[in-house]
């Protein structure tokens, strides 16, 4: 738990005192986002503010992953041994950079060229594709010395469905939608100043407790396990926890300057870089399923977009008045603060009812 702790802490620290910096630097180099002349007259206003500020939560991760290791060699001997870096750490941090490297790509087009055109859709969905194709190949191909691997080859919902099994092949290509679709959907929720800021810092938080939970009740360590007949069969779940803490603490910090109003924007390279590690950390974590109710809120803006385009396309009439669904809101006159806040309560929402399926599975098991 210590290095959870620590590894939260240290991403907030510096990625509160890193975004600063990181808001100079792009403001003298002039990357400030584009705006679209479509949409709510009051992001006219928000023109030039910098943005690729998702590089300071992604850079203050990856240092606060190294500073919970280091917390770690307070540990027993026979314990660090299982915690040392390992393929979890290079799948979920690989997805978290990567992503974000293409959506960094997407950012740069956008400010370079002066418009919010950026990367075409298929250059996005390639590179998306790629990373995921990567990475998903490591997680089901490369197994620790215990023969596990950081995917499964079934579906899962709270656990592994034993029913679902799709094999190594299909896995990879489940692997690859799940990512795609995350990291797509965060993008989407990304529109407001501190919307999929918040809204990721309860998934991640959510997923935190889960990997440490996990690890508690794990079937690679004897220490923890609390029944011959219950435990989870995951690869590095404190790792997992690990992880997703320090990712939620850097955002922690980066929200302080993305709260309305937004002094930076996390951009592409944020939004993508989130909702690949989310995916990830659900298929590292058993609940591909569950992360449709744990990251609702993403599922549900994601929704309001496939309605609204096969609603126009088919009957030549829009469901919402703009899509994603928070503009929806903002046209109907509601402020942008009180969207970001309601939209929060319903992430929360999600959370506390994905949280509560995992720990119920948990009782009906040891009851």
């Amino acid at each position: 738990m210590r290095a959870v702790i620590v590894a939260a802490a240290v991403a907030f620290i510096i990625s509160l005192f890193g975004t600063p910096v990181a808001i100079r630097v792009f403001t003298a180099l002039k990357a400030g986002q584009p705006i679209r002349a479509v949409g709510p007259a009051t992001h006219q206003g928000k023109k030039g503010t910098p943005t690729m500020g998702g590089v300071a939560f992604i850079f203050a991760t990856v240092l606060a992953y190294v500073a919970g290791h280091i917390a770690l060699t307070t540990l027993p001997t026979e314990q660090i041994a299982q915690v040392q870096p390992t393929m979890t750490a290079l799948v979920l941090l690989g997805l978290f950079v990567f992503c974000g490297a293409v959506g960094f790509l997407d950012d740069f087009i956008k400010v370079r060229k002066r418009n919010s055109a950026g990367l075409s859709a298929k250059g996005k969905l390639l590179g998306q594709l790629l990373v995921g194709g990567g990475l998903g190949i490591a997680a089901l191909y490369v197994p620790s010395t215990n023969g596990q691997t950081v995917a499964s080859e079934h579906i899962s919902f709270i656990r592994d469905i034993s029913f679902l099994d799709v094999g190594k092949v299909g896995s990879v290509l489940v692997f690859v939608f799940v990512i795609m679709s995350m990291s797509n959907g965060v993008n989407l929720t990304d529109g407001l100043d501190g919307l999929a800021t918040g809204a990721s810092i309860l998934v991640l938080g959510a997923y935190s407790l889960i990997g440490f939970w996990q690890y508690r009740h794990w079937c690679g360590d004897d220490t923890y396990r609390t029944t011959a007949n219950y435990c989870y069969e995951v690869r590095d779940p404190l790792e997992v926890a690990l992880i997703a803490a320090a990712a939620a603490g850097a955002c922690v910090g980066f929200l302080w300057w993305n709260t309305s109003p937004a002094r930076i924007f996390m951009g592409d390279t944020g939004a993508l870089g989130l909702g690949g590690l989310i995916g990830g950390l659900a298929m590292a974590t058993r609940t591909t399923l569950l992360s449709i109710i744990i990251g609702g809120l993403f599922v549900i803006i994601t929704m309001s977009v496939v309605i609204q385009i096969i609603s126009f396309k088919t009957t030549g009439k829009r469901v919402f008045r703009m899509s994603p669904l928070q503009h929806h809101f903002e046209l109907a006159g509601w402020s942008e603060v009180n969207i970001v806040v309601r939209f929060w309560i319903v992430a929360g929402i999600c959370v506390a009812i994905g949280l509560g399926l995992f720990y119920s599975d948990f009782l009906s098991v040891m009851g």
